[in-house]
């Protein structure tokens, strides 16, 4: 199985990341550590490098752009305001494992209050555009983070050429879907799909379910975000990679398809995407 986004080297994992790589090496499960600024992308590339098991992704993610504070359910925190250093992160993707420039993309469902919305867009629409740069530069896929800013984010990348990768914890519906596809993108899900539908929107889980479900099989990545996002059957506990088998036993539901076939086309899609 592959994991292809989570974050074995946050914080979070300080006191048992070893048992989880190590849960995660008898569950066969291979882990893609994508970082979202400096420190977290500089500590992938390390964790790559010292684990069999583990590649590496980096990037700069849009809500470190600003400073602004965050808070949700499994997590709390203020994020710190990084520009996007071409050169560290070129050279951060230059070494041995790394498979990937990201969490990279736009995010306006966490905004401060008091700074100016189009000013924060636009400055995470630059950040985005320079990784995209290093993306074509060095040919390496993307992973794109999108909240709250789907048409944004297409907007940006239907004029881009020569670039791919895939659309992080897609949670949009079949119409938008579509458009990603058609520009050569592979969709993320993670254990969202596993989720009951809220009874305040309803519609956003069927949604998703019908992207799922219509989604060509030779396009679908299968994620956890870990430690966030645990699947529904852990709900509660803190996410780990493994998890994801919890992700390809709903698609592989949905689908009709068996579980162990689900886990092989995920596999070959990973390796053709990333080219591993």
């Amino acid at each position: 199985m592959f994991d292809t986004h989570c974050h074995i080297q946050f914080k979070g994992f300080n006191d048992d990341c070893g048992e989880v790589i190590k849960r995660c090496k008898e569950k066969d499960c291979v882990m893609f550590a994508v970082g979202t600024q400096k420190d977290t992308s500089k500590k992938a590339v390390e964790f790559a490098q010292k684990y069999d098991n583990v590649y590496a992704i980096v990037g700069l993610h849009p809500i470190h752009s600003t400073s602004t504070e965050v808070d949700e359910e499994e997590t709390s925190f203020v994020s710190r305001e990084e520009e996007f250093d071409y050169e560290y992160y070129k050279n951060l993707a230059s070494q041995p494992k790394v498979v990937g420039i990201g969490e990279c993309g736009i995010e306006l469902f966490h905004l401060p209050k008091d700074k100016n919305k189009e000013e924060i867009s636009e400055k995470q629409k630059k950040g985005f555009l320079a990784q995209i740069k290093l993306a074509k530069e060095l040919n390496l896929p993307m992973s794109i983070h999108v909240r709250d800013a789907y048409k944004e984010v297409l907007q940006i990348v239907s004029k881009e050429e020569k670039i791919k990768g895939v659309i992080h914890c897609y949670t949009g519906d079949w119409t938008t879907a579509q458009k990603f596809l058609n520009l050569g993108f592979y969709l993320g899900f993670t254990g969202v799909i596993t989720f009951p539908a809220r009874k305040s929107s309803p519609k956003a889980t069927s949604d998703l379910l019908e992207v799922v479900k219509n989604c060509p099989l030779d396009r679908i990545l299968v994620e956890t975000d870990a430690p966030y996002l645990a699947p529904q059957a852990y709900r509660g506990d803190k996410c780990q990679p493994w998890m994801v088998e919890e992700v390809v036993k709903k698609i592989a539901e949905i689908r009709g398809v068996n579980f162990k076939e689900m886990i092989a086309t995920t596999e070959d899609n990973t390796k053709k995407l990333f080219e591993i």
